[in-house]
């Protein structure tokens, strides 16, 4: 069993007056690094960086990713200023960031990048506490698709995002500086993991998937402007923590601990797309018509109609139970909609037929799946969507067979080439290319072209050298 590790970087004040100071960095870390630690809850060992220089952070970094083992579960959390440089690129603020000189005084996102794909560990999850934090994981939320190693699954990896990667992390109508303590984003993470409610499935135990949407549940109820993110490269499940036992859960087996929230996380959808042995060799960008669920835009998700609110269930009195079981009256939900929304009659979603563009990387074959993150449906009560996977089908074609990385075919060339040698045009993939031909040579016999073959596309997404083409020679 790998170790437990966590490092909390918190940066409120600045040298730069450029740079407003932050009173919720301080007390995210320790708020966090109390969940973390605790034995009932995370048992993580965790170090805080607070207020440091750029090279010390990215030293505690670098250090923080160096010599893992591949069973180890890392966790770095980030509270700071967010700020991006002309080209849209995303910096972390540290104390001595000069807004004009981000490249030297800050912590690069891709410097974080680079530390992460070094790293030996398959669990890294990676929160982000700042403004336009969604800007640290390129693509994200682009219906354009993404690149081949975000679609394809990769390792045990996740990344929470505080915001979306154009957005401030605001309270009520005020920026992040003048929040209270700690913020929002980072309370909600503690307070699913001490309370236990991020427990989603009710088995003991606070996946990262399940902590996500427990964040954008309450983050959506407390009215906060932001709209939390995750992107994942998860072939397994991480779990984060253990669910605390309450009180009140020692009492009663039966009872629980708060009512279902209306918001639930939205069912992943699954499409199959025939694509040509061409594009599966070389890559290509399909547009793709899917039909799912979407947020009514009437009431945007919530299920109301306009200026009508959602009451406590005087059945259960809000707790969702009666006599142990799920209340009759509002469905366990613990609250009860009146008037509902006229257009998707409280459900928050309506059906919706939409292309989405979906980027196909050299060397698919079928079976394969493509994830496009948060294209899915979208979860009742306008909770987040699930995700979208393209199985890959694979055609036949009328010239060239695939047999693992290589390419096959067969082609007639003149007898008097055959016995004399000479040149021929062969038509490819990769279009004509010149092929010579020994004199005397057999009718059978294999020419090979190399690097003409299928592209060799790892489980992470990245693509290495193509196989071959193989010609028999017919006449």
């Amino acid at each position: 069993m790998g170790v437990r590790d966590a490092l909390l970087i918190a940066t409120g004040t600045y040298s730069s007056g450029r740079l407003a100071g932050l009173r919720s960095p301080a007390a995210d870390v320790v708020e966090l690094a109390g969940v973390l630690s605790d034995p009932a809850i995370g048992w993580f060992e965790t170090r805080q960086v607070v207020d440091a220089p750029a090279h010390q952070a990215m030293r505690a970094i670098e250090r923080f990713f160096r010599n893992r083992g591949t069973d180890d579960l890392l966790v770095l959390h980030i509270s700071c200023h967010g700020v991006k440089d002309d080209d849209g690129l995303l910096y972390f603020a540290c104390a001595d960031t000069d807004p004009d000189l981000l490249a030297s005084t800050s912590v690069p996102a891709e410097f974080l990048h680079a530390q992460m794909g070094r790293c030996r560990a398959k669990s890294i999850v990676l929160l982000l506490d700042c403004c336009f934090s969604g800007a640290f994981v390129p693509g994200m939320k682009a219906t354009a698709g993404v690149d081949a190693k975000e679609q394809l699954s990769g390792y045990g990896r996740a990344v929470l995002m505080a915001t979306g990667r154009t957005e401030y992390a605001w309270e009520g109508s005020r920026f992040r500086e003048l929040e209270p303590e700690p913020s929002r984003f980072t309370e909600a993470i503690v307070h699913g993991l001490r309370t236990g409610e991020a427990d989603r499935d009710g088995d003991g135990r606070v996946a990262v998937d399940e902590l996500y949407e427990h964040v954008y549940e309450r983050l959506r109820e407390s009215g906060a402007k932001q709209t939390p993110q995750w992107s994942s490269e998860l072939v397994h499940r991480v779990y984060l923590a253990n669910r605390a036992i309450s009180l009140q859960s020692e009492r009663s087996p039966q009872s629980r601990t708060r009512p279902q929230r209306r918001a639930r996380r939205g069912q992943d959808a699954l499409i199959l797309l025939d694509v040509p042995l061409r594009d599966a060799v070389l890559g290509s960008v399909e547009t793709v018509q899917v039909e799912t669920p979407v947020t009514c835009e009437e009431c945007l998700g919530l299920g109301t109609a306009a200026d009508s609110v959602v009451e406590r269930c005087s059945g259960c009195g809000g707790d969702g139970l009666r006599d142990g079981e799920d209340c009759g009256t509002c469905d366990g939900f613990g609250t009860l909609i009146h008037d509902p929304c006229p257009v998707c009659a409280g459900d928050g979603r309506v059906r919706m037929r939409r292309g989405l563009t979906v980027k196909i990387p050299p060397g698919v074959a079928t079976g394969m799946r493509i994830r496009l993150s948060e294209q899915g449906e979208v979860g009742l009560g306008g909770g987040p969507a699930g995700d979208l996977y393209v199985e890959i089908n694979e055609l036949p074609d009328d010239r060239f067979e695939r047999r693992g990385t290589d390419l096959h075919c067969t082609t007639r060339i003149p007898v008097a080439i055959a016995r004399k040698g000479g040149i021929i045009d062969l038509d490819t993939f990769d279009g004509t290319r010149k092929v010579r031909i020994p004199a005397g040579v057999k009718r059978g016999s294999l020419v090979r072209l190399a690097g003409l073959g299928v592209p060799l596309l790892r489980a992470s997404g990245e693509v290495e050298d193509r196989g071959d083409l193989m010609v028999t020679l017919e006449w």
